[in-house]
């Protein structure tokens, strides 16, 4: 198995792959791409069959749950994400995307239910005013922390220069061997050939 060099990760800091056992983590990654590839593709074949099939008009039977529980769920991960803030915990991060992500949806849901009725400039106001911006917060937020962390942990294993962008950080950093050679652990996470 050889390894190519990451152009993320700095000179003098080798690559590869973060696990003792290098073998489990491929096939890891492996049967995630798998089934992140396959969720992708029988997800295709069912948006276009429901586009095609669904009425026009339904009538909910338990509509006052359906709504009362995503408000719940948006209203606890809201929390969740305000409580890590408070506490200072990593944690803040996922729970960020996951109330930023339910914002979205109820923005996408409050118009589209509401479109071609009078009820629906209210539903616009409140996506536009109240849970795109928040939403845009908590990710910005969200996305700083990361950063931030990346910055910290580069610093303090003693590296040149500032870590490269978040879309370009390798999945799994674990350095081997820090500026000048040493065993300070290593930056794993590029990509390696082989199976």
């Amino acid at each position: 198995m050889s390894e190519q060099r990451d152009p993320t990760v700095p000179a003098g800091v080798t690559a590869g792959v973060f696990s003792p056992d290098g073998a489990a983590l491929r096939r890891r990654y492996r049967r995630a791409l798998r089934q992140l590839g396959l969720c992708v593709l029988l997800l295709v074949p069912w948006t276009v069959y429901l586009g095609l099939s669904l009425p026009d008009r339904f009538e909910a039977r338990y509509w006052p749950m359906v709504w009362v529980g995503f408000d719940v769920m948006l209203l606890t991960s809201l929390a969740c994400a305000g409580v890590a803030v408070w506490l200072r915990r990593q944690v803040m991060v996922p729970m960020s995307y996951v109330a930023a992500t339910l914002l979205i949806c109820d923005a996408w849901f409050d118009v589209s239910l509401d479109w071609g009725r009078p009820d629906v400039w209210g539903s616009v106001v409140t996506a536009v005013l109240v849970e795109l911006p928040l939403a845009a917060l908590l990710i910005v937020r969200a996305r700083r922390v990361l950063k931030v962390s990346a910055r910290l942990a580069w610093q303090r294993l003693g590296l040149p220069g500032e870590p490269p962008p978040l879309h370009r950080m390798p999945l799994f950093v674990d350095f081997a061997s820090g500026p000048g050679g040493n065993e300070a652990g290593s930056a794993r996470g590029g990509r390696t050939s082989g199976p």
